[in-house]
């Protein structure tokens, strides 16, 4: 039998999702505030979790994120409930990780069709990752690097070679945020950001690609539509991969499913700790790791505008270029046409707030 934990502070609300789900044959465990759900979901480890968003002590947004920092049940399916439909805590709430997020009211085959989705695709996930964590060579060692070498190429092979090649120039959009996946990207050549913008205009980058890069999984692995716009840095050639055949792939090799659930997990880290860095670092923390991101992922002399760095790093372009200017001063990085070279990324690395 399935255990689900219910966290919702409306007595009411909570003793009916209950009775619900208990004739669905699942059993339950319910929780008044965020805390007492953190101390059951440690005690219980449910197969699912259903959150509302505003609750006393501690909201729907702080239990997700101590979710994801306990590995006992950091990979529990989390969906949100809440009576307030605004886009921005939505948003919200799936780029901290949720896996769905249903509006009260709500149909009670509205309720258990979200649920019984989430447990099946976690099924799914875990056949395929205890399958592939007993492949085991004959002396009973795991898979050696050359092999997983190999497994690496083919699973390139399979998804981006003969394929479409789509060509874009510089600042094109590749997609939207609200649209629905149909495809897999895989950039062949060039750099591509995403991006979200506020009611004001002002772009955050929260994600930078390039070559070697698969962009538009997430999506895709989730079953929801784009959370932010893709567009391109400069000029990029993308091998599309339809969406039925990455599909098809994700449902007969293992190997496949292995690469971009570690991917969508290195992702949501990554998502985690941008956000965490917005709310809290100083203004030369921020661009300090800004810098050090770009130049780890092109592992090259940065070439961004300064608008792009400033997105990346979530403050103004006037603030980018004063604090770029303090780091020449103080020999961290070099700046030589444009170009930025970092001259101690352990320094910059280990700036303090």
């Amino acid at each position: 039998m399935k255990k689900i934990l219910v966290i919702e502070d409306n007595a009411g609300i909570r003793e009916t999702i209950a009775d619900i789900l208990e004739l669905a044959n699942y059993k339950v465990f319910t929780a008044e505030d965020g805390k007492l759900g953190i101390e059951i979901a440690l005690q219980e480890k449910p197969d699912l979790i259903l959150c509302d968003v505003v609750m006393p002590q501690l909201d729907g947004f702080g239990v997700l994120h101590l979710i994801h920092k306990n590995p006992a049940i950091r990979n529990t399916p989390f969906i949100f409930m809440s009576a307030r439909a605004e886009r921005a805590e939505m948003r919200k709430g799936m780029e901290l990780g949720a896996d769905d997020y249903i509006t009260k009211p709500f149909e009670k085959t509205e309720l258990l069709q979200a649920i019984e989705c989430r447990l099946k695709r976690a099924e799914w996930f875990k056949q395929e990752f205890v399958q592939q964590a007993t492949t085991v060579n004959l002396n009973g060692h795991a898979i050696n690097d050359v092999a997983r070498t190999c497994n690496e190429r083919d699973i390139l092979s399979l998804l981006s070679e003969n394929r479409d090649i789509c060509k874009y120039k510089r600042k094109q959009i590749i997609y939207v945020e609200g649209n629905r996946p149909a495809r897999l990207y895989y950039i062949k050549k060039g750099k591509v950001k995403t991006y979200k913008t506020n009611e004001e205009g002002k772009e955050l980058i929260v994600g930078i690609y390039g070559e070697g890069d698969f962009l538009g999984y997430v999506a895709l692995l989730e079953g929801t539509v784009y959370k932010e716009r893709a567009e391109t840095m400069e000029n990029t050639e993308l091998a599309i991969i339809p969406k039925d055949e990455f599909d098809a792939l994700m449902n007969t090799r293992r190997e496949v499913v292995n690469r971009f659930m570690t991917m969508m997990a290195k992702n949501i880290t990554e998502k985690e700790q941008l956000l965490l860095g917005l709310a809290y670092n100083s203004l030369r923390k921020k661009v300090a790791d800004a810098l050090i991101t770009v130049n780890r992922k092109y592992k090259t002399s940065i070439n961004l505008s300064r608008e792009n760095l400033a997105a990346i790093a979530g403050t103004a372009t006037a603030s980018m270029i004063r604090t770029l200017s303090e780091f020449k001063s103080e020999k961290l990085i070099d700046i030589h046409d444009g170009y930025i070279t970092i001259l101690n990324e352990k320094e910059l690395e280990n700036l303090l707030n």
